[in-house]
């Protein structure tokens, strides 16, 4: 039944795809922002990857710390200031400095609360149901708007972000997701920019599904132009919700940039390509070039795993001595919060030394 599944969806992916080969409706740029969009730096991006990997982990005590399996190599020192958990909505970012990079990063985890395979079936079906403040004739995802600007995922990291700040001075902002972490990574370095008068915000997201149509798409590009997308080869969440070159303005549209990861070559002679892609947001010659059938793909970006311990849950792990450190509202959903560069204890992160599922 599973496989039955697969073979369903791929189909329908190749079919959405052979559809958008109609006219194209070009996200509009000024001359200048031809100059101002951004340099793709591939060191960055494998830094950045690892902090949108470690969102993901669900031991709690170990990521507020910074000592999970996957908080060191290029992460290494990373302090983080504040961890949110919206229960209600399955959601989780942090904040913190990034020493190395001289900046504040903040990382949203992707989808957990169901399968990816459910998750990216639902994505068909979505459509564009928000006008974006501000922005006329802009339409967003409605899902993916709700789930930074309406839930307790924004008021924690603003706050956050204005305490490194205060603490350490104007430091630079990074903001960083895969899958719908990179929805949300979007929306927030949008806010930061337009609604917080933020300076120098970079986004760089990961296997990033469409949140906008094409106004939106050109809006965003003028106000965050320094953001890049990363697409893995078959990746099929870049390719959804679908785009219908049939419907110009209602269409979903991704904005610049694209980075689009690829193999070439056979047998052991095979190449890792990153190709530096268009200023349309719709590059036919990067991913729209390949039919986005792949889960695998989506999984893993630079060798690095992007996703949960487990695909079903929002259950997390968590040491009794970090509730110090917390805040709980009235429907379950809680911070860990400290002051910039105070010192942790040392806690037991072992669950079967003290921690509790939560």
């Amino acid at each position: 039944m599973e496989r039955r599944r697969r073979l369903i969806l791929a189909i329908f992916v190749a079919f959405l795809f052979a559809l958008s080969s109609a006219r194209e409706l070009k996200v509009k740029h000024r001359p200048k922002d031809i100059n101002n969009l951004p340099i793709y730096n591939h060191t960055l991006a494998t830094i950045l990857v690892e902090y949108a990997s470690a969102v993901y982990m669900s031991d709690l005590s170990e990521l507020f710390t910074w000592t999970c399996s996957r908080c060191d190599d290029l992460t290494e020192g990373f302090e983080i200031i504040e961890l949110i958990v919206d229960i209600q909505h399955c959601l989780q970012a942090f904040v913190g400095v990034a020493k190395n990079l001289n900046a504040v990063v903040i990382a949203f985890r992707g989808t957990q609360e169901h399968s990816i395979q459910n998750w990216v079936e639902d994505l068909f079906w979505k459509q564009l149901d928000l006008n974006y403040p501000g922005m006329p004739d802009a339409m967003v995802h409605h899902g993916f708007y709700n789930a930074y600007h309406n839930t307790t995922v924004r008021p924690g990291i603003l706050n956050a972000v204005k305490r490194a700040q205060d603490y350490y001075g104007d430091l630079d902002i990074i903001v960083t997701g895969h899958s719908m972490g990179g929805a949300m990574a979007a929306f927030c370095g949008l806010d930061l920019t337009v609604n917080h008068k933020a300076k120098n915000v970079m986004v760089m997201t990961f296997g990033q599904p469409r949140i906008g149509n094409a106004a939106f798409a050109s809006y965003y590009s003028q106000l965050v132009p320094n953001t890049i997308r990363v697409t893995n080869d078959h990746d099929m969440v870049p390719h959804l919700p679908p785009y219908y070159s049939y419907f110009p303005q209602k269409t979903y549209h991704h904005f610049p940039r694209e980075v689009w990861l690829y193999n070439i070559g056979l047998g052991s002679l095979v190449y890792r390509v990153e190709k530096v892609c268009d200023v349309t947001g719709e590059d036919p010659t990067c991913s729209r070039s390949v039919s986005g059938t792949s889960i695998s793909d989506h999984l893993n970006y630079y060798g690095v795993e992007l996703m949960g311990e487990t695909w079903r849950s929002c259950g997390i792990v968590m040491d009794p001595l970090v509730k110090e450190y917390g805040k709980t509202d009235l429907k379950g959903n809680f911070a860990l919060s400290k002051e910039p560069a105070m010192p942790i204890l040392k806690l037991k992160t072992e669950a079967n030394d003290g921690g509790s599922r939560v």
